[in-house]
């Protein structure tokens, strides 16, 4: 079965920067399972699934535009320490959740110069093409209570 709209795609992968560093893999782990056409991966990857099968194994660069977007120097900012009441010792490489214009925001702390907290909103990946070595494990159609709810069900999915 090939890949379409509505599959059930369960898939290994290893992701690794432009210097070939990996930064993420399910190595080790169980696949990584989605619905085709929900939006669960970044949409350059998406894109690349489309008409693959169970067995394919391939590569596949993502611009930044396709994967977690171009970087935004507005979602980086200075915030006052007090902003982080109830946290003693801050580090860079925090994270926290935050309210922005558009609702919750993850941000992640890059640098602290006495009581200014550097924090930074944009994904760690933004800005970068991302590099993915795949390996399709298994595809599926999806059930209509998948296509209803908008994600996988059972083994590898969501359960109710």
């Amino acid at each position: 079965m090939q890949i379409a709209p509505h599959s059930v795609v369960s898939f290994h992968y290893t992701l690794t920067d432009d210097q070939g560093q990996v930064v993420d893999s399910s190595e080790g782990r169980e696949p990584l399972t989605y619905l085709q056409g929900a939006g669960q991966i970044v949409p350059g990857l998406e894109k690349a699934m489309e008409g693959r099968q169970a067995g394919d194994q391939f590569k596949v660069d993502v611009a930044a535009a396709e994967g977690y977007g171009e970087r935004q120097e507005e979602l980086a900012q200075e915030v006052p320490r007090e902003a982080f009441q109830g946290v003693d010792d801050i580090q860079p490489g925090m994270q926290f959740q935050g309210r922005g214009p558009q609702g919750v925001i993850n941000v992640t702390v890059t640098k602290i110069e006495g009581d200014t907290v550097h924090i930074d909103g944009n994904h760690p990946l933004a800005g970068k093409t991302l590099h993915f070595a795949i390996e399709i494990t298994n595809v599926r159609e999806a059930t209509q209570e998948e296509r209803e709810h908008g994600h996988v069900h059972g083994e590898g999915g969501h359960h109710h």
